[in-house]
């Protein structure tokens, strides 16, 4: 059944319109409209559907396509199908949100028509809110640093589970980077599996500190970042088969372990992936068989924190924690030292802006501008001199694109320009009254 402006799919005995199924989602290097994006979740709806069902979703909305702008919305739409059931989060401060749960293909289809070009769940089940059952190990390189070190860093998290007795299950992020996820008992607080996450984090640092680092200071950082704050309240990544907002189209593809040390990214798109679901399965598949247990972990984090290693920053929204070091950038901390009576400077690493996009490609194009501007100045920056950061307000993501001139003398130093591109889709909000945040 079709019209000008809708296609109703009958899926698995439900029916679920795609409005305007010919509009272009993808539309660069790759071209798909959103009936297509429908088409493919469909084609891997089991793999999908055993990331997300029974999980709470945050909706993270391209209503312009993976070009355009995307918002986070966690409140479930008024307007739904009477099958769509949903589940009340409560949050860091205190306020609470009714969220989708999505069980079953139709469900699937339902979001992704809403925009959903990337699946974002809690990592708990609908029966119990407060105890994921879910680790998640983010591996996030910093700017330069190339694939292989993903690739070993990820082995590394791999050998050290096994020690700990828990299971791995890789999976590529769909971008730079590579995700791990471990199953756990529902028995552990957020705040106990965020704990064993920075345990995890920074013993594989121990193991590979050339390659890995668990600093949450971008100062800090090098190689590859394990997020260990992927595991707070109220974090939420892409989940398994999520395509992500890219030009190729690339999907978060579920990998087998032996796959790990030979695999590119590049290799797994919308146009890829259904071939290889169909053919070799979903390497998650029993994920669910055997879920783990933290203990290991959480001894590891008591000895860490009796040899004077305390709890790490959290995410800067969440309130001030029990145990947490002072939330100050590691420059700022030493300098204060060093003058204590000396008044707190507001900036002390010379950073430059050179970009604000919700494109991640148009900041990208303006940074290559500045550098072809400045370029004395960019043959003096190291690799983490450029910090490409995914920012995320309210309701909406972009990219900021800054450059850390401390290895550039200072009177070589370019001043603040206007960003080039300068869209940051927070400022009007943020320069008028305060809004509530959840």
């Amino acid at each position: 059944m079709k019209d000008n402006t809708a296609e109703v799919l009958a899926i698995e005995g439900r029916e679920v319109r795609v409005t305007h199924p010919s509009k272009p989602y993808f539309s660069r290097q790759t071209k798909l409209t959103k009936l297509d994006l429908v088409r493919y979740y469909l084609s891997v709806a089991p793999g999908a559907l055993g990331a997300i069902r029974d999980r709470p979703l945050v909706l993270k909305r391209f209503v312009d396509g993976a070009e355009g702008e995307a918002f986070y919305q966690k409140r479930a739409p008024a307007q739904r199908p009477s099958w769509l059931r949903t589940v009340t989060l409560s949050f860091p401060s205190g306020r609470k949100a009714e969220e989708i749960v999505v069980d079953d293909a139709a469900g699937l289809a339902w979001v992704v028509n809403l925009g959903c070009i990337e699946l974002h769940p809690h990592p708990v089940r609908s029966g119990d809110l407060e105890h994921p059952d879910e680790l998640r190990v983010d591996l996030d390189p910093v700017p330069g640093v190339g694939w292989d070190d993903v690739r070993r860093v990820a082995l590394e998290v791999k050998s050290f589970l096994d020690e700990m007795g828990l299971h791995g299950w890789p999976k590529t992020s769909g971008s730079r980077g590579m995700h791990v996820n471990v199953r756990l008992e529902p028995r552990w607080t957020f705040v106990e599996v965020r704990r064993a996450a920075l345990a995890l984090s920074r013993a594989v640092e121990r193991r590979a500190p050339a390659l890995a680092s668990s600093k949450w200071w971008k100062e800090e950082r090098h190689g590859v970042f394990l997020d260990y704050n992927q595991n707070a309240k109220d974090r939420t990544t892409c989940s398994a088969y999520s395509v992500r907002p890219v030009s190729d189209a690339r999907v978060s593809t579920p990998l087998y372990w032996h796959e790990v040390p030979d695999c590119n990214p590049a290799d797994f798109t919308v146009l890829t992936v259904p071939k290889r679901f169909a053919q070799l399965g979903d390497p998650h598949a029993d994920i669910d068989t055997a879920p783990g247990s933290l203990e290991k972990l959480l001894e590891l984090a008591a000895k860490d924190e009796s040899a004077g290693l305390g709890d790490a920053p959290w995410p800067p929204h969440f309130r001030k924690m029990e145990g947490e070091a002072p939330r100050v950038q590691p420059s700022r901390a030493r300098a204060a030292v060093k003058n204590p009576t000396a008044k707190k400077p507001r900036t002390k690493a010379p950073l430059l802006v050179v970009a604000n996009s919700p494109s991640r490609e148009a900041a990208v194009a303006g940074l290559e501008r500045w550098k072809s501007k400045h370029s004395e100045v960019a043959a003096l920056l190291a690799a983490d001199d450029v910090l490409i950061d995914s920012m995320r307000g309210r309701s909406s993501t972009w990219t900021r694109i800054r450059v850390n001139l401390r290895h550039v003398p200072e009177g070589l130093r370019p001043p603040q320009e206007i960003p080039d591109p300068d869209d940051d889709p927070t400022r009007e909000w943020r320069s008028g009254r305060p809004s509530k945040q959840d």
